[in-house]
């Protein structure tokens, strides 16, 4: 019997579960909403609102801690020092044209910089679930999870 366990198993050995998590967490932050399962919604959805928790305090301890629950992929473009975001020329990658330096985006930087200022105010409920009916193939109840 598994009487007070709250860890939901998503039919997965552990180290399977973590890497999934990851990997939905991080497409949630690069793309702001994605279609899964209901069962992986509702896991995501807790896990994802501590990672922005984590990003809402904006130290350095959080940016290394949220750095070990998600993979930290590059996204299209570059960020300017002064958070300007634009398309460097592949010659020149380390200038902006105010100047600056730039970094490349990627998903850790932008949990940071835009949807943890963003949650400032707020005390949770960073995401929302939707359901969007059932999988065509074994009728699987799909949802659509997003940032809101």
């Amino acid at each position: 019997m598994r009487h007070q366990n709250k860890v939901k198993r998503l039919g997965k050995p552990q180290d399977q579960r973590k890497a999934l998590l990851r990997s939905l967490a991080t497409s949630l932050f690069m793309h702001g909403e994605i279609n899964i399962t209901m069962t992986r919604a509702k896991v995501l959805k807790s896990y994802a609102e501590k990672l922005i928790t984590f990003a809402k305090k904006g130290d350095v301890h959080s940016r290394r801690q949220a750095a070990k629950f998600i993979f930290d992929q590059g996204i299209e473009g570059c960020v300017c020092a002064n958070g300007e975001e634009f398309t460097a020329s592949k010659d020149d990658e380390s200038k902006c044209e105010c100047g600056g330096k730039a970094v490349q985006a990627t998903v850790l930087r932008k949990l940071f910089s835009e949807i943890g200022p963003k949650y400032k105010d707020r005390n949770g409920g960073y995401t929302r679930i939707l359901r969007t009916g059932h999988r065509r193939g074994d009728n699987t109840e799909m949802a659509l999870i997003q940032l809101t």
